[in-house]
């Protein structure tokens, strides 16, 4: 069973990675990008509610 750092590990490299397939989408407005916007926003929260300081690594910022 992971422990907590593991499962933060994991999380924040998901972050990091969906944030890199965002930012290569040229087109905001469609339904990939939005299905990316939605599990960036999950991990959000996911990382948020865990106390990671989002500060450094949200260097996508949607809302």
């Amino acid at each position: 069973m992971p422990n907590n750092t593991q499962i933060a590990k994991e999380a924040i490299e998901e972050f990091d990675r969906i944030q890199d397939y965002m930012m290569s989408c040229e087109d905001k407005d469609s339904v990939l990008y939005q299905k990316m916007k939605r599990r960036y926003m999950t991990l959000k929260a996911i990382l948020t509610a865990s106390g990671v300081n989002l500060t450094e690594i949200d260097y996508v910022k949607e809302k």
